[in-house]
């Protein structure tokens, strides 16, 4: 009898899985507690896939010899308690894909930078005309990809939840940008549970295998020991110093290994701090996979950017609207206002996920001329910051946001959509509300 494979979700991993599981030979069953999205359903029922909406059939999902979880559904979800009780193995649809390929990984993690550095790292791969697929929190599915392409590389993007339930997978060259309070909520608000998901994406390296961090960041030096690496180190950082792949010293970025060169910093396409660190990172990726150094230069300077981070909509009446919308925490938030270089109204608020206001006090006292708290309970964000002094708004919906951002912006100042938070109370995604946002913009 085939071994029974049951999945938990059929967003784009769940479905890809389900796939791949059924084009491997096992009997594939699909299971979603809301209801599946009809291009999912297509998939399925084109490749007579069995599967259920609006709840989950015990009888069903209890029998799986294996059960692949989407990172959205919590590891103390009920029915994973109960498979986990039966000691049925549950594993993420990442490490379900990495199973049925030798395919090169290029993984990237970290609370903020992991989208923008993964579009980079694929923009160069591509460009250099390798065989390549970009996976994981964007582009398809990797298991879709794996079932129906056959890619030399895969660019994958990972958060901390597809991150939880990796076992075996391995990461040829493994990238961390930077770890801050992110998702607490998930992780029982302790701290170092969200560090040691991150740190998963070097399990299983060896000496062949790559590590790129930012050496800079406080909590990967701190932690750096505990994990018993395998693979070389490949650390970068803004100042010079002995042993770094890649560092800045009179405008020019520096790559150091495998093969030195350098480019002037104003060539590269994204401006601001954390850009850099984005670039240096895909640098060294394009870099140990053996890229030219043209290729690399010319790829770091034509790169276009990521939609719904800090993208420029439109200039009305003398003041900038940027859609930061993919901001969901409040570090991410702190780097968008550092790089501002006008007086800002910011637009924040959402579903708050257990976050800490303090980071990004100084900068909006120095850089905020207003707030408008967007989200259905804004208590905490007028808790910590009324006493600012400066003039807010609260508002329910983005036509209200933007309204009152033109309202209180004085020509010369920049607007600036950056939530701090999930988007979940009032849109659909993040993308949803920045599309929102451009729209009401663009309507001024």
């Amino acid at each position: 009898m085939a071994k029974r494979i049951v999945i938990l979700g059929a967003g784009e991993s769940g479905a890809g899985a389900a796939v791949l599981a059924q084009k491997k030979g096992f009997d594939t069953f699909v299971s979603d507690m809301s209801s599946i999205k009809d291009k999912y359903k297509k998939m399925l029922d084109e490749r007579n896939i069995r599967w259920e909406e609006g709840g989950h059939t015990e009888e069903l999902i209890l029998n799986a010899d294996e059960v692949i979880k989407s990172p959205g559904i919590p590891n103390d979800a009920p029915m994973i308690l109960k498979l986990k009780a039966q000691g049925t193995p549950v594993i993420s649809e990442i490490e379900f894909a990495g199973r049925y390929t030798n395919a090169k990984m290029i993984c990237i993690t970290g609370s903020n930078g992991k989208t923008t550095t993964t579009s980079l790292i694929y923009h160069i791969f591509k460009k250099a005309g390798l065989n390549v697929g970009l996976a994981g929190n964007i582009g398809q599915s990797l298991a879709y990809q794996v079932a129906e392409c056959n890619y030399d590389y895969y660019v994958i993007e990972l958060s901390s939840f597809q991150l939880d339930n990796m076992y075996k997978f391995h990461a040829n060259i493994a990238v961390l940008m930077n770890i801050t309070p992110d998702h607490l909520d998930r992780y029982d608000y302790k701290m170092q549970n969200y560090v040691d998901a991150k740190f998963r994406i070097i399990r299983n390296q060896t000496d062949n295998d790559a590590f790129i961090f930012w050496n800079d960041d406080p909590i990967i030096r701190q932690e750096l020991h505990k994990y018993g690496l395998h693979g070389k180190y490949y650390p970068f950082a803004e100042h010079k110093e002995n042993g770094l792949a890649a560092f800045t010293e009179a405008d020019k970025v520096y790559f150091t290994e495998p093969i030195a060169f350098n480019m002037e910093q104003e060539e590269l396409a994204l401006t601001g701090t954390h850009n850099l660190f984005n670039s240096m990172a895909a640098g060294i990726s394009a870099n140990i996979a053996g890229i030219k150094k043209e290729c690399i230069r010319e790829a770091l300077s034509d790169f276009k950017g990521v939609e719904h981070r800090l993208e420029k909509v439109a200039t009305v009446r003398g003041v900038e609207y940027i859609n930061d919308s993919k901001a969901t925490n409040v570090n991410s938030c702190w780097y968008a206002l550092k790089s501002m270089k006008t007086k800002t109204i910011l637009i924040l608020g959402g579903k708050d996920k257990g976050n800490d206001y303090n980071e990004i006090a100084d900068l909006v006292k120095e850089k905020c001329t207003g707030l408008i708290y967007l989200g259905l309970h804004n208590e905490k964000l007028h808790g910590f910051f009324d006493s600012f002094g400066l003039p807010t708004a609260d508002v329910q919906s983005m036509k209200d946001a933007v309204d009152a951002a033109y309202r209180m912006a004085k020509k010369g100042e920049t607007v600036l959509l950056s939530p701090c938070c999930a988007s979940f109370d009032l849109f659909k995604s993040y993308e949803d509300r920045g599309d929102q946002f451009k729209e009401c913009v663009r309507n001024l």
